[in-house]
């Protein structure tokens, strides 16, 4: 997308299923992806919109799930999805201390869109992810405003850039610069195609522990720098999953829970201080908030169809953390903190990925 090269471009091949077109969350029809980047000195973050579908959510839900793997993170709105099993606002990812102005800006795009909400009916549960961008941005400042929170969504769309992008502007994973990363894959089953993508804001793990299909990168770039840029992991990764595969919310669960095969194929040992949670949707069916006069019907697919999807949502988890950090680009940040970026590494030290 937008020219950028990608971990494929290098030779890098992760799994066995097809990638869809854009090989981003965005095969999934209707989903779209927007960024607000903040990049100046101490300040070093961002916003990123993630539009499931482009109707009004509100009015027609969608199928969702979230799954947290280690908890150390400060999400809003995963109890009351969890609860139903729907998803009724697009999906906000920004730094840790700005998820009160995200979400208040996301209850106002929302009550705009809908007048009824708080009057003829009840309110609405918005839902904010988060990563820690502190060693490179002034997090306390709290750069991030409402306005931002609403270019990004309106800024929306199919091809969208990832790296050191909204949200992962100021971002680290393996100790180099991390951020916004994407990739899709295609289930082909006997009642049809389908696509799952999966979108990441990578902010975990050190160095050492990096792994790119299978080879050790990370020592061998360890060894190269003959120097320590190795911090205690203290990040996080947001993990959003898309789908237009026919669950329910518990089939829709388990898939997201595979999502931690693709982030340990990386190297990711996921630490005491770094927060993994996975948050998932299905566009299969849209759910009406309005009581309909007859019972739902809902599609799902047969159980035995599940593993594809469980393969699925692991490769392209693993495919979006190494996008994420070969996008990236090196970022000098608060009180001069840097970290590099991995493609100028791999360049200076002759260090091959494949």
């Amino acid at each position: 997308m937008f020219n950028q090269k990608r971990i494929r471009d290098y030779g890098v091949h992760i799994g066995r299923l097809e990638r869809g077109e854009y090989n981003s969350i965005t095969d999934v029809e209707g989903v779209t992806v927007g960024h607000v980047t903040l990049s100046d000195k101490e300040r070093q973050t961002g916003v990123t919109a993630i539009l499931p579908h482009q109707g009004n959510l509100f009015k027609e839900k969608l199928i969702a799930s979230s799954h947290v793997i280690n908890g150390f993170g400060k999400t809003m709105g995963l109890v009351q999805l969890n609860e139903l099993g729907t998803l009724e606002t697009p999906m906000i990812l920004t730094n840790t201390l700005s998820i009160g102005t995200a979400a208040d800006a996301l209850i106002e795009y929302m009550l705009e869109q809908n007048p009824q909400i708080g009057r003829t009916t009840g309110t609405v549960n918005p839902i904010i992810g988060e990563c820690n961008d502190m060693f490179l941005n002034d997090v306390r400042a709290r750069f991030i405003t409402k306005e931002n929170v609403f270019k990004a969504i309106e800024n929306a769309a199919s091809e969208f850039l990832e790296g050191t992008v909204g949200a992962g502007t100021g971002m680290l994973c393996y100790s180099l610069k991390g951020g916004i990363g994407t990739a899709s894959r295609m289930m082909k089953m006997e009642h049809g195609t389908y696509t799952m993508g999966v979108l990441v804001l990578a902010n975990f793990g050190i160095l050492s522990d990096l792994s790119v299909n299978g080879k050790a990168v990370g020592k061998e770039l360890k060894e190269a720098l003959l120097q320590s840029c190795e911090e205690k992991d203290k990040g996080s990764i947001m993990m959003i999953v898309g789908t237009d595969l026919p669950l329910s919310e518990r089939q829709l669960n388990r898939i997201i829970k595979r999502t931690v095969t693709g982030l340990s194929r990386t190297g990711s040992i996921i630490t005491t201080g770094s927060g993994e949670i996975a948050i998932g949707f299905s566009t299969a069916i849209k759910i009406p908030h309005e009581n309909p006069s007859q019972c739902l019907s809902i599609p799902t697919i047969h159980e035995e169809d599940i593993d594809l999807a469980f393969r699925a949502a692991g490769e392209a988890t693993e495919e979006a953390v190494l996008n994420a950090l070969i996008t990236a680009t090196h970022v000098v940040g608060r009180d001069e903190n840097e970290r590099p970026a991995l493609k100028d590494l791999l360049d200076k030290h002759d260090i091959q990925l494949v």
